[in-house]
């Protein structure tokens, strides 16, 4: 019987030993790896093979949105910029009119205006059309002139484009339908991409000692051939990006359906989310029914746009100094304040909110985003920088690194598979056998008390990832059962 003096072998080889020449003296064999690894490289194989197509897409798009600051200068220059800067700015509510004028139905909602001296003025009317989508008709004006730029629909201050790329990344724009291929590939991205860490570093770590795994497992061998060569690539860039796809995909998480509403009902019970402006008066403090021009509405209406009283600019002098975008949310009705919102989401971030009476321009009520809860600034950090917003070009830049390591890793892990699919001579399995089954069965009892509550409670917290790792189960043991029905032997998957 002869024993295999090749170096170490990656996969898990049968327990059926071929008869062969005689014995020769070799080196001893490297100790066999805990039966964990087993399941681990099996779980790896299926989530890769079967997920990966979604986190391609998602990778794909996501790609693409990070283009989009650029391209919204491109596409819409002519409505976000003024030709040029004045020295003099016309009043905000005669770029109202004029706005109005542009746009004579709807309901002004909001007036919002940019620190940066060539951005225009971004007025925003609802309309009962897109109130389902959460969409409003924005008419951009010039702040120098009162010259309208262009209207646009927008969603949540993004442009069209924006929307698209942003919508074609979350869902595929396809609704609550396309939405679940994005959970689903950020509920798998992060058992991968560990799952495959974990592989990588205790190979390099069994096989070539601790202080050449650190070295190996961060560059591929660049002598390899074939199979090897690809691994190599496939789990150096995977190593290098570990942290960046973790991070996306925690972040990813947070706004998605089933795992989203998981994580806001912990935030419920943690009192972790951001305190919401009461911009609601008290009787005595109700804006006069009379209308910007004066008159004899009745209570509650207004005869024009703006409410009697402070004008916009005083309003914005009222909330304080403030940097980034400064949102001003018009009043309903004379029972309600302004709302003077911050969105300031490069670093350091900011979100202060004030509520401001139309009539004293007295600040009733200030959210301070210094004062928020800790895991809502963690969450509002976190999503602005998955956007590409936090550090600006840096972080688009970080971003599609991410990307494209994630899409060369994908391709290196599928041609991976093919290189190891089997000889011609044998047609089983013309794409190659998944790593062998039964792990499980000699995994330590601490293992099994630990390991099976921990990934209940994570299939529970994000069901997508709980209901497909329930089809592969379902998948390996029909897989099973058909070849303990036709008395197949388990593949030999020594190396090639």
């Amino acid at each position: 019987m002869t024993i295999n003096a090749d170096p170490p072998r990656d996969d898990v080889t049968s327990t059926a030993t071929a008869l062969a020449d005689p014995p020769v003296e070799t080196p001893a064999p490297a100790p066999k790896r805990p039966a964990r690894w087993a399941l681990l490289r099996r779980l790896h194989f299926y989530a890769g093979v079967f997920v990966a197509p979604f986190l391609f897409v998602a990778a794909l798009t996501g790609l693409a949105y990070t283009l989009a600051p650029q391209l919204n200068d491109v596409v819409y220059g002519h409505e976000l910029s003024v030709d040029r800067v004045g020295d003099t700015t016309v009043p905000l509510a005669d770029q109202v009119a004029a706005a109005r004028k542009a746009h004579p139905d709807g309901t002004l909602s909001t007036v919002s205006v940019l620190d940066d001296p060539e951005a225009t003025t971004q007025i925003a009317f609802s309309v009962p059309e897109l109130a389902a989508d959460e969409k409003v008709h924005t008419v951009y004006v010039d702040p120098y002139t009162g010259e309208v730029r262009g209207q646009l629909t927008t969603w949540y201050n993004a442009t069209p484009l924006q929307t698209w790329l942003d919508g074609f990344h979350r869902t595929l724009n396809l609704g609550d339908t396309g939405r679940m291929y994005s959970e689903l590939a950020a509920s798998w991205l992060w058992v991968i991409s560990l799952g495959g860490l974990v592989l990588w570093i205790g190979r390099k770590r069994a096989y070539r000692g601790e202080r050449a795994a650190r070295r190996r497992a961060l560059v591929p061998d660049l002598s390899a051939k074939g199979v090897r060569r690809t691994r190599g690539w496939h789990a150096s860039i995977g190593v290098w990006i570990t942290v960046g796809l973790l991070f996306l995909s925690a972040t990813g998480l947070t706004w998605s359906q089933y795992a989203g509403a998981r994580f806001g009902a912990a935030l419920d019970a943690v009192q972790g989310h951001a305190p919401a402006l009461n911009t609601a008066l008290g009787v005595s403090d109700a804006a006069p029914a009379a209308g910007h021009h004066g008159g004899g509405a009745p209570t509650g209406e207004r005869t024009t746009d703006l409410p009697a009283g402070k004008t916009l600019e005083e309003v914005l002098a009222a909330a304080g100094p403030m940097e980034g975008r400064r949102d001003i949310t018009i009043p309903a009705d004379a029972g309600t304040a302004y709302s003077v919102a911050q969105d300031k989401p490069d670093w350091p971030v900011s979100f202060d909110q004030v509520a401001v009476d139309p009539v004293s321009g007295e600040v009733t009520e200030r959210v301070a985003y210094a004062e928020w809860p800790f895991l809502a600034k963690l969450t509002k950090i976190g999503i602005r920088a998955h956007m590409g917003e936090l550090f600006g070009v840096v972080n688009q830049v970080l971003l599609a690194a991410l990307a494209l390591g994630l899409l060369c890793v994908i391709v290196w892990g599928y041609r991976m598979w093919w290189q190891r699919r089997p000889t011609r001579a044998d047609r089983k399995a013309p794409l190659g056998f998944a790593p062998p089954r039964g792990g499980w069965r000699t995994l330590p009892r601490w293992f099994l008390v630990v390991g099976v509550p921990v990934t209940l409670f994570v299939a529970w917290a994000m069901p997508l990832l709980g209901v497909t790792l329930g089809a592969f189960l379902v998948f390996d043991l029909l897989v099973g059962a058909f070849r303990w029905a036709l008395r197949t032997p388990a593949p030999n998957l020594t190396e090639r």
